[in-house]
């Protein structure tokens, strides 16, 4: 006999899959009246497929008086390698112990074909025989693939290692989507170039977010709560993206909302620095512009090169030639122009030479123009420059998918 000792979305199509395949199943889950205890009496096979550490020493415990000598525990739930040494500790020597999480969802658990990452399987199995681990070896074999990873904790270990590879690759795509947003991309075009790359399969989920939970983000955070160990960058920023998107209220959907997540936080006025590689770079005190909504703020913008050079000295004309250009590079990369411009404040070290200067600025803001504002001061940040503009761009709406 089998006993399943599964909650959630996955727990009911694997107890489904042991029925089918003519297997005699109890099945146990929360709130039925049924004592855990009482599920795995009698049973030689009891699998465990819970939502957390905690929930799995939890059960466990409390079927420890029904559990028979001989009996074999499958741990299926993802968990990690301690969490399994800490419930060798916790079952009687008498009692086998395997780990056995998955790669796959709801689907692929109803159809059979998870992928079934296994440690424990071989050697130093107590209370288990070579009859017993070969009767565990196909009863695993209903729900898809099984791989034979090593000693207990094997399964367990490589299973938060591949998730701590794919699920910051979603976040990654997420955040590449709203960056993307940001900059007027368009989507559909870059889901196309995306398809083209080693991403593009991962990159399909999130085309259109999943409507029907397929695995959690609630799961998604746990199983990097479990993974991302001190140091690891990449897995500890995904893991506080999505911690984010829990407290929001987003745990119960499908991961791919993280995409949606992130997409708001940006469409909602998150600042978005822009340094632009066209641009002379800044000293790292500053970005050259900050887009917030559709508001573009443009840092002070003077005339120096990508050495630090001052471009040409001595001349108003020609300072103020240079930092127009840029002003022009830095509005097309947000698909602005000058006529988007809505405030421009200009600092002149010499007001005589303010006639010479909107000479220049009239070739480039030909409309009807911004409000701006002219202040004469002592000196800038460099010796030898003449003047400094810093302005505020109304950004035209972006046109989406659908017209929108």
């Amino acid at each position: 006999m089998i006993a399943f000792l599964g909650q959630g979305r996955m727990g009911v199509p694997m107890a489904r899959r042991l029925a089918a395949a003519g297997h005699d199943v109890t099945t146990w889950r929360r709130g039925t009246g049924v004592t855990a205890a009482a599920a795995v009496d009698g049973a030689d096979l009891v699998i465990t497929m819970l939502s957390d550490p905690a929930a799995v020493r939890e059960v466990l415990t409390a079927a420890l008086p029904g559990l028979r000598p001989g009996a074999t525990v499958v741990e299926m739930s993802t968990i990690g390698p301690e969490a399994v040494r800490e419930l060798r500790a916790l079952l009687p020597a008498g009692v086998g112990l395997v780990d056995a999480p998955v790669l796959g969802s709801v689907g692929p658990a109803a159809e059979g074909t998870l992928t079934v990452l296994a440690g424990g399987l071989t050697g130093g199995l107590a209370g288990g025989d070579g009859a017993d681990m070969a009767r565990c070896r196909e009863v695993l074999s209903v729900f898809g693939t099984v791989r034979e990873l090593g000693p207990l904790g094997a399964g367990a270990a490589m299973k938060l290692a591949v998730m701590n590879a794919l699920v910051p690759a979603q976040v990654l795509l997420a955040e590449t989507l709203a960056y993307g947003e940001a900059h007027g991309v368009d989507r559909e075009a870059l889901f196309d170039v995306l398809a083209l790359t080693p991403l593009g399969a991962l990159a399909e989920r999130l085309r259109v977010p999943a409507a029907e939970t397929r695995y959690s983000l609630a799961h998604a955070a746990k199983d990097l709560e479990l993974g991302a160990w001190e140091g690891a960058s990449m897995a500890g920023a995904a893991r506080a993206r999505l911690q984010e998107a829990r407290a929001a209220g987003l745990g119960e959907r499908d991961l791919t909302a993280i995409a949606t997540h992130v997409g708001e936080g940006h469409r909602a006025g998150r600042a978005v620095p822009l340094n632009l590689a066209t641009v002379p770079a800044t000293n790292g005190m500053y970005s050259h512009a900050v887009r917030a909504g559709d508001t573009l703020y443009i840092s002070g913008v003077a005339a120096f090169d990508e050495r630090g050079e001052i471009v040409g000295k001595g001349s108003m004309a020609a300072q103020t030639e240079h930092v127009y250009r840029v002003i022009e590079r830095i509005l097309a990369d947000q698909g602005a122009g000058f006529g988007d411009v809505a405030f421009i404040r200009t600092y002149l070290t010499d007001m005589d030479a303010r006639a010479e200067h909107g000479a220049v600025r009239r070739k480039f803001i030909t409309g009807t123009p911004p409000a701006s504002t002219t202040v004469e001061v002592s000196r800038l940040f460099m010796p030898g420059l003449l003047l400094e503009v810093d302005l505020i761009v109304a950004l035209p709406p972006r046109v989406t998918p659908g017209g929108r």
